[in-house]
């Protein structure tokens, strides 16, 4: 037989113990999982909005609920695509699948998922692109001559420092 010439090869024992310890940790990603907090993107009504998912339709979808108190995050409970979604590091803790606006509103609340979110840098970021964003062609030169200012006595006062040195 062929198979005679050709024996399989053993298989290596590998020892554990000699390895040294190693630490296993689990991904770091952001799930999509029920009382996940997301924010609405893209061209959708409500783009900017803060939600929870409530249930999971299918691979592609999501129930959602805002229950936010700031009415510029607050979005309806809705079907939303994936697509239209950027997951947050928040999650509603104690949020099963299904349940009624008014207990997604009572968890919210005390979660404090409206202040954990202005705290946050991804919304302080969103506020600062959002104020530059409005301004004006006047308002933009003036930030210019503020920056200048503020570059002008910088370089003064590290001037001195170096001269004293």
């Amino acid at each position: 037989m062929a198979f005679d010439k050709h024996p399989a090869p053993e298989r290596q024992h590998v020892d554990f113990c000699t390895m040294g310890e190693t630490l296993i940790e689990g991904s770091n990603w952001r799930m999509v999982e029920v009382g996940r907090v997301l924010v609405i993107t893209g061209d959708h009504p409500y783009a900017g909005g803060l939600a929870t998912i409530v249930e999971i339709i299918d691979h592609k979808r999501v129930l959602v609920d805002g229950p936010s108190s700031n009415t510029e995050l607050a979005v309806p409970r809705q079907a939303v695509p994936l697509s239209k979604c950027l997951l947050s590091q928040f999650v509603i803790e104690g949020q099963l699948r299904g349940m009624r606006h008014a207990t997604v509103k009572k968890l919210w609340e005390k979660c404090e998922i409206d202040a954990k979110w202005k705290e946050s840098s991804w919304a302080k970021k969103r506020d600062q692109f959002q104020r530059r964003k409005s301004l004006t062609d006047f308002d933009r030169f003036k930030v210019m001559r503020l920056k200048k200012q503020r570059r002008f006595e910088v370089r003064k006062s590290l001037a001195k420092v170096k001269a004293a040195a």
